[in-house]
């Protein structure tokens, strides 16, 4: 007996076949994208922690401006949002050997930081005060006032929008690190 029978695929299985290989193509590609954008966000991250370190770094290099009280302390003024535009410039440049003493070395730690959160943070904002509670748990965000006592910490607080996707403006929610200020 012989058999008689067509070989080969139908058209529906190859059509079954191609719509698969489209949906593990379109998670392939949104799983990039995500990957993307969680390394960007971890490069962020770890720029910011750097960058509170650095200046609480310069700010005890400072002691002459550390010592003063709170309301004279210039690095306790800190609060600059990039989105207010440029940060004011610092009166004198403090590079190599120039001659700065420590209220201008003050001001040019700040202006420095300020201008690196404006270059390389999207919307960022930093500021720097005593704080014990940087986390409002009704709003379940971080919370930017400092509630100033003698006995409360300084510290750091740096923040910056996040991006929605690839090609996408930043959203509203923020990515937030806060670093305590040895000493």
């Amino acid at each position: 007996m012989q058999r008689c029978g067509a070989e080969g695929f139908t058209l529906v299985e190859v059509l079954v076949a191609m719509f698969i290989l489209a949906v593990g193509a379109i998670g392939a590609a949104a799983t990039q994208s995500t990957v993307a954008r969680l390394r960007e966000q971890a490069a962020l991250e770890s720029e910011a922690v750097q960058l509170a370190a650095s200046l609480s770094a310069r700010m005890l290099a400072n002691p002459a401006q550390m010592a003063l009280p709170d309301a004279a302390n210039p690095y306790l003024q800190l609060d600059y949002d990039a989105d207010d535009g440029d940060p004011d410039a610092a009166p004198v440049q403090c590079f190599d050997g120039a001659d700065c003493d420590p209220a201008s070395l003050a001001r040019f730690d700040l202006y420095e930081t300020a201008r690196l959160v404006q270059r390389a943070f999207p919307g960022g904002r930093i500021a720097v005060c005593r704080d014990a509670a940087v986390w409002n748990p009704a709003l379940q965000a971080p919370d930017w006032e400092c509630v100033s006592s003698a006995q409360a910490p300084i510290v750091i607080k740096l923040g910056w929008r996040l991006h929605a996707g690839q090609g996408q403006p930043a959203t509203g929610a923020q990515a937030f690190v806060t670093m305590a200020v040895p000493g």
